[in-house]
């Protein structure tokens, strides 16, 4: 007994002997309590391009909503099943997790920075500052847009702010949008040519301040077009301005996410094609018949052959068999396929839909439309006399081809945009073209595609009242609810 109280008040004797102050057990010695903006911001951008052109039925199911691809095995999500697996809940984590607030945390510690040296010295830091924080604020507004575009009415001026708001309310879808015009506007006249802003840490532009101005442009452009029906004054307004600021205009322009050949640091498509071992999916007959019926030589840059020697699309809303339809072509599945978040293609589609709503910018509709099919096939690999001759089909020509410019522009902008689901949904809801059905055993009875994500469960549980506002302000929480751009 009496070693027994001699080793405890050795021990006491030891602990108190060496301090009285044990605030520092709880700090953690083998963990980074601190990092870089740079590394946040290359962070939330690879992120966002994942979740973007990932197609993990868990993440991202754009691409069967648009009836690009059909499922093999597991049809729900192709039949519009998107609450098993939490599909919303995870797109609205990602998005305002793991981009929006490293974005916000990088633009936090980058403020926060004290520079010194000579005051020319200070001043050319500040500049650098200046370019970095526009560029946070350009790509926190992209990734706001496609919240909205998803959702509808989401978490804005209350957003990532846990301590004052951890049930943010929801605010009106019209609202943020023209704020996002706003702040795209403001971030253009910030950004500055003759500094550099995130240098090699950016992996979509290099640092390059000139194409981050052209991106953001373009964004205003992309806001602009989806507004114009709602508000056909200040739609036409801000597509001419954003013409006239300069946006993307050649395929050296187009906003690329940079992937390397080994993971973790792959395009997300190789993952779910190729590393998986998984045969999930099949190129959906809704696009493989259009693209036969026009002979459109993009056929065997997007498909293989299929068994029986020709494009053979799996039927939409189904399971398919694997071995006997077209899979996606290798270029798809190549690990290094750059993850692309705006492109060429994508803005002359926009501008000739802008001309035909009235929009005061150079070009005809017409010569948008060539361009913005010229383009797309040129980035597959296209020869020229191949593209000659499907411009001058006349069910492919503008002039010839059936239907209004909604139907022409839209057939055609939903072809090209393969592989960029998401903006090919988004083209179909804003167009209505083309004629998309919903497969018979859709879920619940649905006859309709979906025009939205539903709100996330998480959000309905723990935010109930603010998710219940949204819902009666956008008039249901369904997938057929159609978001405020998407009602004219």
């Amino acid at each position: 007994m009496k070693k027994i109280v001699l080793f405890i008040t050795f021990i006491s004797l030891s602990i108190s002997s060496c301090t009285d102050d044990i605030t520092g057990l709880n700090e953690l010695k083998k963990e980074a309590t601190s990092t870089k903006p740079e590394y946040l911001f290359t962070n939330a951008q690879k992120n966002l391009a994942d979740q973007m052109v990932s197609t993990s039925v868990n993440y991202n199911v754009f691409r069967l909503f648009a009836q690009h691809w059909t499922e093999t095995t597991y049809p729900d999500e192709s039949q519009y099943n998107i609450t098993t697996r939490s599909i919303p809940d995870n797109h609205f984590t990602v998005l305002y997790r793991d981009v929006l607030r490293d974005l916000k945390e990088s633009k936090t510690i980058l403020s926060a920075e004290v520079y010194v040296g000579t005051t020319a010295e200070k001043a050319a830091k500040e500049l650098v500052r200046k370019n970095k924080l526009a560029v946070i604020d350009i790509l926190t507004a992209y990734t706001y847009s496609i919240l909205v575009d998803t959702f509808g009415n989401i978490p804005y001026t209350q957003a990532l702010d846990l301590e004052n708001h951890p049930q943010p309310v929801y605010d009106d879808a019209k609202t943020i949008y023209k704020d996002l015009i706003t702040r795209l506007t403001s971030d253009v006249s910030n950004l500055s040519t003759s500094a550099e802003s995130f240098g090699s840490a950016d992996l979509v532009y290099g640092g390059d301040v000139t194409q981050w101005k052209k991106f953001a442009n373009t964004l205003r452009l992309r806001l602009a077009v989806n507004i114009y029906d709602v508000e056909p004054t200040y739609g036409k307004a801000q597509v001419e301005a954003a013409v006239t600021a300069g946006v993307i205009m050649n395929a050296s322009d187009n906003a690329n996410f940079k992937y390397l050949s080994t993971q973790p640091n792959t395009n997300p498509l190789y993952v779910d094609l190729v590393a998986s071992g998984r045969h999930d999916f099949v190129p959906a007959n809704t696009l493989v018949n259009k693209m036969n019926t026009l002979s459109d030589p993009r056929r065997e840059k997007y498909f293989t052959l299929a068994s029986n020697g020709t494009y053979k699309g799996g039927t939409y809303g189904t399971g398919n068999s694997y071995s006997s339809n077209s899979h996606v072509s290798a270029t798809i599945e190549d690990p290094t396929l750059p993850g692309t978040l705006l492109d060429y293609t994508e803005v002359q589609f926009l501008l000739a839909e802008a001309v035909e709503k009235g929009a005061a910018i150079s070009g005809t509709a017409q010569s948008h439309y060539n361009a913005a099919i010229t383009a797309s096939m040129e980035q597959w690999g296209v020869t020229s006399a191949e593209i000659t001759t499907y411009l001058a089909r006349t069910d492919v020509a503008y002039t010839t081809a059936t239907g209004t410019y909604k139907q022409k522009i839209g057939e055609q902008a939903w072809i090209a945009l393969y592989n960029r689901g998401f903006e090919a949904w988004t083209s179909y809801r804003r167009l209505d073209y083309p004629a998309l059905a919903a497969p018979a055993g859709a879920y619940n009875g649905l006859t309709t595609v979906p025009v939205r994500y539903s709100y996330p469960a998480k959000e309905q549980t723990l935010n109930t009242a603010n998710v219940t506002a949204a819902t009666t302000a956008i008039g249901g929480n369904e997938l057929t609810t159609k978001l405020f751009w998407d009602k004219f």
